[in-house]
């Protein structure tokens, strides 16, 4: 158990280290388009580059996993990372750190993956799954307590490469702990690449994420995004076919006739695309109306962050309580309802308004952890990490399209307002903030229909999270 939980231990290192990169890296933005002198287009690619290729990549990654093994695949995406870290933090100019921010995006889709892949083979008991589950998706919520405060400090007292540098010493320990506490799989149940899936899902997510990262700023009846989009659409078309035909198909589509899985992801989806894009206007909210400093709009998301990790760790006992269903569908209800308040504070309000609204959402957010274990635990022998990255990928895909599809509403209604500039984002920021939370809300009857599994007569109701995928077709 000790050395189980040291291999957690490396597992979940790796994950934060991604999840910290981000978080950290959104916040020093400004600070490195000043010292480096780059355009805001210059400046978004250093984003879109890591998201592009990482979105990409993920379901490949996870195939890589369950055919060369998840242990090899998750030391490559950790040597991968870190090195790229290394000369992100050392670039000397703009196309330097593009490049090396597309490379990490690399390591991050071998890593993603691999590391529920590993929990699932390290942990086969569903109640032990489901906890070190809730640990791992702590780290998560860590890394929004701690990435904008430290991407602050950095960025006003440190050099701005220090934001990819101190993933090195990270990447180094969870490497060692890695090699030394995880175990390679005795036995692999996958043994062909299915390259045409590889290159046909590749394709097709690489397409639609450029689509929807430049759609906003090339026009989205422009030529090169209409045609970013024709091309995901065939190429999403291929790969159905490719798999339709493959002897050993990278995704089986049959696992998407299971409610649990289908609804899983649904649900996953509807949180993603609701919450990905108001906490992506959040820090403008808090800084241009609020007139928080960049440090203060980070340390804001501190409480609510600790509280999620918190409440992912526990979301396992309250599983055991209420079920899978009733648990989801608490936390989609806890965070649609912050959203919507939140949208109720005004310019006048201060940090003991929104302090409560925070708090509720990131009580909310952590009782939505035991849905990951559940969907993973009915997969086959040697299909978790493709599960992983399907789970990935569509948190991936659906929170781009609520940052494309809400930022867009708000540029709108700002622009049509007539309003003075303060005023007119504060109309618009809010409006947007109950479109999402309406999203979000849509989220309870689907999870309570998708997710709900029915007594067996004479028997107990189950008592672990990560039992609900098995029978629920």
């Amino acid at each position: 158990m000790d050395r189980r939980r040291q291999a957690l231990g490396a597992v979940t290192l790796g994950s934060f280290m991604t999840y910290l990169d981000n978080n950290v890296a959104n916040v020093a933005l400004p600070t490195i388009q000043r010292e480096l002198g780059l355009t805001i287009s210059g400046l978004e690619w250093i984003v879109s580059a890591y998201i592009l290729v990482f979105a990409g990549l993920m379901l490949a990654g996870g195939r890589l996993a369950d055919v060369l093994g998840a242990r090899r695949v998750f030391l490559a995406g950790l040597l991968v990372f870190t090195v790229s870290s290394l000369a992100a933090g050392l670039a000397m100019d703009g196309t330097a750190l593009v490049a090396a921010r597309a490379v990490q995006g690399v390591g991050a889709a071998l890593l993603t993956p691999t590391a529920l892949a590993l929990i699932t083979q390290l942990f086969p008991d569903p109640a032990e799954r489901g906890r070190a589950v809730g640990i791992w998706g702590a780290t998560g919520a860590l890394s929004m307590a701690l990435g904008p405060v430290t991407g602050g400090f950095i960025s006003e007292h440190l050099h701005w490469g220090w934001i990819y540098l101190i993933n090195v010493p990270l990447g180094a320990v969870a490497m060692g702990l890695a090699l030394w506490a995880v175990r390679p799989a005795p036995v692999r149940a996958r043994h062909s690449l299915d390259l045409p899936g590889l290159v046909t899902s590749a394709t097709a997510l690489s397409a639609l994420t450029y689509a929807l990262i430049e759609g906003g700023a090339a026009g989205w009846t422009s030529p090169g995004i209409l045609a970013a989009f024709g091309i995901a659409l065939l190429a999403a078309v291929a790969f159905v076919l490719a798999e339709t035909r493959a002897a050993e198909p990278m995704i089986d589509l049959s696992l998407f006739r299971s409610r649990t899985f289908t609804g899983g992801l649904v649900t996953s989806g509807i949180w993603s695309f609701g919450v990905f894009g108001i906490y992506f206007f959040s820090a403008l909210w808090l800084q241009n109306v609020l007139a928080f400093s960049p440090v203060e709009a980070g340390a804001a998301f501190v409480p609510m962050a600790v509280l999620m990790a918190v409440v992912a760790v526990l979301s396992q006992r309250v599983t055991r309580l209420l079920g899978l269903a009733v648990t989801v569908a608490a936390g989609m209800a806890l965070m649609g309802i912050a959203i919507l308040m939140l949208a109720g504070v005004g310019a006048d309000g201060g940090y003991g308004d929104v302090l409560p609204w925070f708090l509720s959402y990131g009580l909310g957010a952590g009782l939505l952890v035991p849905l990951t274990a559940a969907m993973l635990s009915g997969m086959p022998a040697g299909r978790s990490g493709v599960a992983s990255g399907v789970l990935n990928v569509s948190r991936e895909v659906f929170g781009l399209l609520g940052i494309t599809v809400l930022g867009a509403l708000l540029t709108s209604r700002q622009a049509g307002s007539g309003l003075a500039p303060l005023p007119a984002f504060l109309d618009a920021y809010q409006f947007t903030l109950v479109v999402a939370a309406v999203i979000v809300l849509a989220g309870i009857p689907v999870g309570l229909y998708a997710l709900r599994r029915p007594r067996t007569p004479g028997r107990p109701a189950p008592q672990a999270a990560g039992t609900a995928v098995g029978s629920a077709n």
